[in-house]
């Protein structure tokens, strides 16, 4: 009880939790001194042993419940310590937690979905890593095609699977045609790969948009009309636009659409009548190869970088802008 009694002192005398610490440390640390008795006992003889291990297990007990009892004391003083020195005005304004936004080609992309949905168009996705069958040979594009080239695609190991990073998302309508029956219209956005030098208008990712639409009397008036009212919600106004002779493989005609600006004219997104061998890939039958009585399908194409579209609208001048992770440019959105 002496013993219990000098150490219950040295105990209450202690300072601060750190003080503390060091006499617990001192009596049940590794090398403390009730832990080594403890640990002692099993060599004494059986005597000697049933008299101290009573002994060692009451003094264990009330300096653990002393060290506990003393640690509350200390946290709480220190606790009283910190509040006293520290002014609270109650009667200020809380601070404002700021909350993050969404990036500004998400925006734009939910804008473009909302947009096109409204005219009845669905969207569906598709995987980045695509086969060479479904980014290029369903789609019409010849192994000559320039598109091939190793300076446009990123080609994926082993090359033996013909694997790579998909160059537009065309591929998603493929994948799409394979599965669904027209009639149908549907929209297909998503981040595509090329293998090109970055600079203000390039770089080797973007964001693009293509959407198509299936049916007996598709025509490019069918498409003029929904790509001017697509033009006329976004920019929410209306908007001039001229259709230019252009050339795509999977299409037959192709277009360029210019839409008029203070400028002048601005080339916007590719389009085009979709072409029969990209039909007869997926199992259609087109229209101009349908026999009596058959059902003929013809559809339009076409695709949109929505990097470009949001470069206009916000007017911005340098697409590498929307991938630095600048949050001071992030934050003007």
């Amino acid at each position: 009880m002496e013993d219990i009694a000098k150490i219950k002192q040295e105990i209450d005398r202690a300072e601060n939790l750190e003080e503390l610490d060091r006499i617990r440390r001192k009596y049940f640390g590794k090398k403390g001194s009730i832990s080594f008795a403890l640990r002692t006992l099993g060599t004494l003889k059986e005597e000697e042993r049933r008299k101290q291990a009573p002994a060692l297990q009451i003094l264990k007990r009330e300096i653990e419940e002393a060290v506990k009892q003393r640690s509350k004391n200390l946290a709480a003083k220190e606790a009283d310590a910190n509040l006293s020195g520290e002014w609270v005005d109650v009667s200020a304004p809380g601070r404002k937690v700021r909350s993050g936004h969404l990036h500004p080609l998400t925006r734009l992309q939910e804008k473009v979905n909302g947009v096109f949905s409204s005219l009845g168009f669905e969207v569906v996705e598709g995987p980045e890593i695509e086969t060479e069958w479904y980014n290029f040979d369903a789609l019409n594009i010849p192994k000559d095609h320039p598109a091939r080239d190793m300076w446009d695609t990123f080609w994926l190991k082993p090359e033996s699977e013909k694997l790579l990073l998909r160059t537009h998302t065309s591929p998603v309508q493929i994948r799409y045609m394979e599965t669904h029956q027209p009639p149908f219209r549907i929209i297909a956005p998503g981040r595509v790969f090329r293998h090109e030098a970055s600079d203000a208008s390039h770089d080797i990712q973007f964001y693009q948009l293509e959407g198509l639409m299936v049916d007996k009397d598709i025509s490019v008036a069918n498409f003029k009309a929904v790509i001017n009212e697509f033009f006329k919600a976004l920019f929410e106004k209306d908007v001039k636009i001229r259709l230019r002779p252009s050339y795509f493989p999977f299409v037959e005609p192709g277009f360029e659409i210019d839409m008029k600006s203070a400028s002048g004219w601005l080339e916007m997104m590719g389009a085009g009548m979709v072409h029969p061998n990209v039909f007869q890939a997926v199992g259609y039958n087109p229209a101009n190869l349908a026999l009596s009585g058959a059902e003929g399908w013809q559809g339009f194409a076409f695709g949109i970088g929505l990097d470009r579209i949001a470069m206009m609208k916000y007017k911005i001048d340098d697409i590498r802008l929307f991938y630095g992770g600048d949050v001071r440019f992030l934050k003007q959105f």
